[in-house]
């Protein structure tokens, strides 16, 4: 009888393990734009990261997990217009007081569950890993299935990935929050 379950077991292995697909990202559809604040005043700054590449697993009709990998050498600035303030702010992010860019060239973040709600939304349970430091997160998002499209936005603390800046002007510090403003586009 146990070989009979066994057998059984084994011939149905191959279903279960190819019900599973990998749905992977257009990285040149999908965007991630950060936002840093001041803590006392208004105003921050902003721009985009790329991702490298990157999937969702899907068992059956749902996201059951999935990776993605951010090239951190790819962060830019969006809100200073002037090259040089530009420049000066992209490589001061690039150091090692905030993403440490040479260390530690790309972030990723492991989906590790998901919570599905009516109309179209789920909040996505995931381990980031920025700076070899790696904490759980959640988020909420909305899922478009016809367009194939995931957005989403949250913020994080850095203080918890060890990004420890602080800046030396009194009434200038900035938030402990960073914010992430991501769209996901799955490839055709």
């Amino acid at each position: 009888m146990k070989n009979k379950l066994l057998l059984f077991l084994l011939l149905l292995s191959p279903l279960v393990i190819n019900s599973q697909e990998k749905l992977n990202i257009d990285i040149t559809k999908s965007s991630i734009k950060w936002i840093g604040e001041l803590s006392f005043r208004f105003g921050g700054h902003d721009g985009y990261i790329n991702f490298k590449q990157g999937y969702f697993i899907k068992n059956g009709d749902v996201i059951t997990g999935g990776e993605f990998i951010v090239d951190m050498n790819s962060i830019t600035n969006t809100d200073i217009k002037e090259k040089v303030g530009k420049d000066n702010l992209v490589d001061h992010l690039k150091k090692s007081d905030f993403f440490d860019v040479k260390k530690y060239p790309i972030a990723t973040l492991k989906i590790t569950s998901v919570e599905y709600f009516e109309n179209n939304g789920a909040r996505f349970y995931a381990n980031m890993t920025i700076k070899g430091i790696t904490k759980p997160i959640q988020f909420y998002s909305k899922l478009d299935y016809k367009n194939k499209t995931m957005k989403t936005r949250f913020k994080i603390d850095r203080q918890e990935w060890n990004i420890n800046y602080q800046s030396k002007f009194k009434n200038s510090f900035i938030s402990d929050a960073i914010g992430f403003d991501v769209t996901i586009q799955l490839q055709p």
